[in-house]
């Protein structure tokens, strides 16, 4: 792979996603992309990127596909998942249920994440009761497929707390686990780009944001927090990843601690 080419691919990158791919990804690229490469019997990097200007239409989804990195687990950064059950479902009981409850996973890859929310709110609240959806929503078309689907590795999900675990259909003979019907069902999976226009009418009363701005240069992440903060309610709730800050980033927000944010304006 050429140092143009890698340039081209970075640019093409940052155009279509904002994702900045700098030095320190160049193996993660030459990786990914060569499979595309072998799949589409080309014969080098410079083949590709002329065959990705040229064929976007069909492409470009390929080509996300390939450079996004989908690192996540059920309940990671546990903490998150204690402050959603022990302060914020104590205030929604509060407020009556009358109000709809909105929650988006706006990175949720394979779905690990939305379906742990799914889970904390049906353990903790009667969510019958209440006018509740989630969003789950995510670049990249294929975790979506798989999210959607609901199936994982028995591995992925036997280290849960045991009554975590009665929301699988545990198939021992196949070595997996399905997310039951009643935890789908509160779920709605959508392809969207953060950086791209949002379809969303109704703001949101919580949202998980965690591990993506950090693909991001400075200006984006400041204009993608400010957007959340126009998504939220006011008192709404923005959950960061461990490595994610707000600091010098908006002043929309108070910090909670352990990179959890509520909107103050």
């Amino acid at each position: 792979m050429a140092e143009e080419d890698f340039k081209r691919l970075t640019a093409m990158a940052y155009d279509i996603s904002g994702i900045v791919l700098g030095d320190h990804k160049k193996e993660l690229v030459y990786s990914r992309i060569s499979r595309r490469i072998r799949k589409l019997g080309l014969e080098n990097f410079s083949q590709y990127c002329q065959y990705l200007e040229t064929n976007q239409a069909t492409e470009v989804n390929e080509f996300v596909n390939s450079i996004t990195t989908n690192l996540t687990s059920f309940f990671r950064e546990s903490h998150h998942f204690e402050y959603l059950a022990k302060e914020i479902i104590p205030q929604w009981k509060k407020q009556g249920r009358s109000k709809p409850i909105r929650i988006w996973s706006s990175a949720c890859s394979t779905g690990p994440e939305p379906y742990s929310i799914a889970i904390t709110i049906k353990k903790n609240m009667s969510v019958s009761d209440y006018d509740l959806k989630i969003l789950a929503t995510d670049l990249d078309s294929d975790v979506l497929k798989k999210g959607r689907e609901g199936i994982y590795p028995l591995s992925d999900i036997e280290q849960l707390p045991r009554d975590y675990l009665s929301c699988f259909q545990r198939k021992e003979a196949t070595g997996v686990g399905m997310v039951k019907p009643d935890i789908k069902s509160l779920i709605q999976f959508n392809r969207l780009n953060l950086l791209g226009s949002w379809p969303m009418k109704a703001k949101f009363d919580v949202i998980f944001c965690r591990n993506v701005v950090i693909y991001f240069n400075k200006d984006t992440q400041k204009e993608l927090f400010e957007r959340l903060a126009d998504q939220l309610v006011d008192g709404g709730y923005l959950f960061i990843g461990h490595s994610e800050t707000l600091h010098g980033m908006s002043t929309r927000f108070e910090s909670k601690g352990r990179t959890i944010y509520q909107k103050v304006r």
